[in-house]
């Protein structure tokens, strides 16, 4: 997880908890531990309001598919300022590492980003992390001096190995991109995050609120979601929901929940009971 902790579990930490828990990664410092996708809505007006109302402070940007550098064209850069965001160009529709590789090298070249999410797919109808080809890519940017965060299965060996490459986050998904199924392996992505020393966030599989709430609880550093926003009936109301759930499940993790257990316990005493 990220290495500057700033509260532990259960401490109690006095003021505003959302305002002082604060995550890093390659550096810099985030306080919203949302990230947002800026594709699949109806327009670019649509986007800038759904971020807004998100509260990120992160989006990615799909290099191949949005346009970022003809002014002749509607660009994300007039709804989406990158002066406030931090744009993460990511490599979404490629299926090679030569494909993810030379889409990120492109991107730094026309915007000169260095911090970037990488993911290389396999074939629908599931598009699961290829990962042979992630490790491949990955070992590529990484010598080009790329900071990358990347995508990967919940396998906690493939994730560590990723990180012992270099990789500055390990993103493992929740369920399949775009399926809004939730999270499908809870114990798999507690086990990566236990063992992490880097930041650890759900991608991908995230459908509404209560998914990335328990993400959050898990001990997951931030969520990384875009269907889940602009496939949503109102994606401007459920950004705020999910801006609520990140930050509830957040201060849930924080305050560590009460025990299991498979007896009552009532919550009032029993001694001194009226006979």
């Amino acid at each position: 997880m990220d290495g500057i902790q700033t509260t532990a579990p259960g401490s109690g930490a006095p003021g505003d908890a959302a305002l002082e828990d604060s995550w890093e990664v390659a550096g810099r410092r985030f306080r919203s531990r949302l990230i947002v996708g800026t594709g699949r809505y109806k327009d670019l007006e649509e986007t800038g309001r759904a971020i807004e109302a998100s509260g990120a402070e992160i989006v990615t940007v799909a290099v191949r598919r949005v346009n970022l550098s003809d002014p002749g064209a509607p660009m994300l850069q007039d709804h989406v300022d990158p002066r406030r965001y931090t744009y993460l160009p990511n490599t979404a529709g490629c299926f090679t590492a030569q494909d993810a590789v030379r889409t990120l090298r492109l991107a730094r070249e026309a915007g000169g980003w260095n911090l970037v999410k990488l993911e290389v797919l396999g074939p629908p109808p599931f598009l699961y992390p290829d990962m042979r080809a992630t490790f491949e890519a990955a070992e590529a940017l990484l010598r080009d001096g790329f900071q990358v965060m990347v995508y990967c299965s919940d396998d906690p060996i493939a994730a560590k190995r990723l990180e012992e490459m270099g990789c500055v986050a390990i993103m493992p998904l929740g369920a399949p991109i775009g399926s809004g199924l939730g999270i499908q392996n809870p114990v798999m992505l507690r086990a990566i995050i236990e063992n992490a020393k880097v930041p650890v966030l759900v991608d991908a599989g995230v459908g509404t609120a209560s998914d990335a709430a328990i993400a959050m609880e898990l001990g997951c550093d931030a969520v990384l979601m875009n269907s889940a926003i602009a496939h949503a009936r109102d994606p401007v109301l459920m950004a705020r929901a999910m801006k609520a759930a990140v930050e509830a499940g957040r201060l849930a993790w924080r305050a560590g929940r009460m025990p299991r257990q498979y007896v009552a316990d009532p919550s009032s005493p029993t001694g001194g009971l009226i006979r």
